[in-house]
């Protein structure tokens, strides 16, 4: 099992633990008698292709919001390993970013790279699945007619079923609530103030975040990313929920939707966040704040609300009596044949219809032991503090090892240069920079509170 620190350093969730969930369930949903399911990670690597073309049968991509300016590098990347594939490709659910108003004008000077990867992958399968009405608008106006609308895999996680009731009546202040929630939206659409009104509400109210600075802030009580400075978010040292420990992040969607079962509502702007809830049983309410949250739920009918619309002294007990599950329950099993014949029509199987449901792969993730949630650095008991020196004494010795051989290298590839000469200032300074890194933190432990 790999720590805390090692997954964020590493970026295991590929800045966005929502990534997490519909990744596993297209790996679940994939798992087959007669199909291995291997993760190619979450970095588009273009040398690969010979590999996988030798290797695999089909290439499938499950995607999120891919259609939207701050992913557009990434997406072209993805297009020339495409590009390089002689096996079909198929594309398990892709999303086009904008407001509320579906307005993609926004988009317009990225769709050259959207038409190349839209192209590219209809060379390579009978269609494309996108996640909801506007993404599918938004291409057919671009003139592709191959695509089919199948929401995302996330939601089909437990099959054609999906049973979903209100455990209590109504909500009181004894009521574990959890709510989520993006900077944009606390910044832009006043969540900050419906959080603030929820946490005097409910003493047992929790707030999960989802990206990698939260998951830095709530373990390192920092992060370079200039976002983490928004003392409104709740994962931010200054707030009253982090400073109460009553927010998390969670490393795998096994422990986050396990943990989310004891609580009684879910609420918020993170699509995710709040399918993660439905996934545990736990009715929920997305507060939309743009086209990517808004078309998944109309698609499935999960209880929402527009957030520019919502009153910011709203209380949670009114998002849970309004809600109603009647659409997302009753009309899941046409949603799931929906998805699956999308998936036959592009020569996949699924563990549903062709394969044991499932069982292998939930005795697979059984078997693991998986990293706990992180949560606010409020304590500095010895045991706290040893994991976190420990890990950043193991970071400076493989820095200081790079380093040496930086140095050596550079020495042997300058013939004039002489043992012992003085070359750091040729060298990336790897070393200082993890340094000042990890020294943040430990200035941070040593500074007394004021």
């Amino acid at each position: 099992m790999a720590s805390v620190e090692q997954s964020l350093h590493r970026d295991v969730f590929g800045t966005n633990t929502g990534n997490l969930i519909f990744s596993d369930a297209a790996h679940k949903l994939l798992t087959t008698p007669r199909a291995e399911v291997f993760s190619n990670g979450i970095r588009t690597v273009q040398s690969e292709a010979a590999r996988i073309n030798e290797e695999y049968d089909v290439f499938v991509v499950p995607l999120a919001n891919a259609f939207r300016p701050s992913f557009e590098r990434p997406l072209a990347r993805m297009t020339q390993l495409i590009k390089k594939l002689r096996i079909p490709v198929v594309v398990l659910g892709v999303g086009a970013q904008a407001d509320l108003k579906y307005n993609a004008a926004r988009l317009k000077p990225m769709e050259p790279t959207v038409r190349e990867f839209v192209t590219e992958v209809l060379n390579r399968s009978a269609s494309i699945g996108v996640r909801g009405e506007f993404t599918e608008q938004y291409l057919n106006d671009m003139g592709f007619r191959d695509v089919e609308v199948i929401g995302c895999p996330s939601m089909f996680m437990h099959g054609d079923t999906f049973t979903l009731e209100k455990r209590v009546e109504s909500l009181t202040p004894e009521s574990r609530v959890s709510v989520n929630g993006s900077h944009s939206a606390v910044r832009s659409h006043g969540l900050d103030a419906i959080i603030r009104q929820a946490h005097q509400r409910y003493p047992h109210l929790r707030f999960v975040g989802q990206n990698l600075l939260e998951g830095e802030l709530l373990h390192w009580r920092e992060t370079s990313n200039p976002s983490g400075s928004q003392t409104s978010m709740p994962t931010h040292p200054s707030h009253p929920m982090y400073r109460e420990g009553k927010v998390r992040l969670y490393i795998d969607p096994a422990t986050w939707i396990h943990e989310l079962r004891e609580f009684d509502f879910s609420f918020g702007s993170r699509i995710h966040g709040n399918i993660a809830a439905l996934l545990a049983g736990v009715p929920s309410t997305v507060l939309c704040s743009d086209s990517r949250t808004l078309e998944l739920c109309r698609y499935f009918g999960i209880p929402h609300r527009k957030i520019s619309e919502t009153p910011k002294n709203i209380d949670p007990a009114e998002l849970y009596e309004a809600a109603d599950f009647g659409d997302l329950v009753n009309g899941h099993k046409e949603r799931f044949l929906r998805f699956t014949g999308f998936m036959e029509r592009n020569g996949l199987e699924n563990t549903f219809v062709h394969g044991d449901g499932g069982a292998a792969f939930d005795a697979a993730m059984a078997k693991l032991t998986l990293p706990p949630a992180v949560r606010p650095w409020t304590d500095s008991d010895p045991e706290s503090l040893r994991s976190r020196f420990s890990w950043m004494r193991s970071r400076l010795e493989e820095l200081t090892e790079e380093n040496n051989e930086l140095r050596r290298s550079v020495i042997a590839g300058r013939p004039n240069a002489r043992a012992g000469t003085d070359v750091t200032a040729a060298l990336p300074a790897a070393y200082r920079r993890a340094r000042r890194v990890v020294g943040r933190p430990v200035r941070r432990i040593l500074r007394p509170e004021r």
